[in-house]
């Protein structure tokens, strides 16, 4: 039996379980099967390896994309680039080897949403390993950008430097932190969602629920929008293909 699964530390709503679930039946694979693993902490990831020496991919979510980072053999040049490993991969001489599909799942979903032209500029709200992600998709697009957070790493703004000024100017904004993600249906970032438009495209990388608050203010105010269900659909394509090879 292969056993693939997903870490992290909160793993009830989990995409990867219920997609990999139906995948493996669609595919009629009987000898693969998908669990939740929560870890307290990255350093029970060697504990978790011996009681499950049956393991064939992981995939991992917040907050141990940065974490895990020191019990992994080597990474490849997709997590050394962002800097954040989501897919670790379980090579045959026993090494475990990080990759970060999280960039590519990103940037294929925002290419087929928001039209880049020489004038895009965009908002990444967060900093952390996803904001990461998206940060590499958009250099490799050549959007310029700047992180959003309530302590910004750098020459980068908080959320009270958005003005409506600072909003017009950035057609393209995108949530990488879990603010809005169900339960908490009802909180949103801090930003001037009157200043937003019909030449405004709002990218949520939450998918529960399917339209955040975040995402109806800026429909609301005329923005197109979209969830991360696509995003989260191509990662996890990326992550079987590495898993096989």
């Amino acid at each position: 039996m292969r056993t693939f699964g997903l870490i992290g530390r909160s793993l009830v709503h989990s995409f990867s379980q219920r997609y990999f679930t139906q995948k493996f039946a669609r595919l009629h694979l009987e000898d693969c099967h998908y669990e939740l693993f929560e870890l307290q902490a990255a350093s029970e990831l060697p504990q978790l390896l011996a009681q499950h020496p049956h393991l064939a991919g992981l995939n991992v979510t917040i907050p141990y994309k940065e974490q895990i980072w020191p019990y992994l053999t080597r990474v490849a040049s997709s997590a050394a680039i962002v800097g954040a490993v989501n897919v670790v991969e379980f090579s045959p001489d026993g090494s475990l080897i990080g990759h970060n599909t999280d960039y590519v799942g990103f940037m294929r979903s925002l290419q087929s949403f928001y039209p880049v032209t020489p004038a895009s500029r965009a908002l990444v709200l967060g900093s952390g390993g996803a904001a990461k992600a998206v940060g590499v998709a958009l250099r490799e697009l050549h959007i310029p950008y700047w992180l959003v957070s309530r302590n910004p790493p750098g020459a980068n703004l908080t959320y009270e430097a958005l003005t409506p000024e600072v909003i017009a100017a950035h057609p393209l904004i995108i949530n990488t932190t879990p603010v809005g993600t169900f339960p908490a249906s009802n909180e949103c970032l801090p930003l001037p969602y009157s200043a937003l438009g019909t030449t405004h495209y709002l990218f949520d990388l939450i998918y529960n629920p399917g339209e955040t608050l975040f995402l109806r203010r800026g429909r609301e105010a005329g923005a197109q929008t979209k969830n991360g269900y696509e995003m989260l659909e191509l990662q996890a394509e990326a992550a079987w293909a590495i898993w096989n090879g």
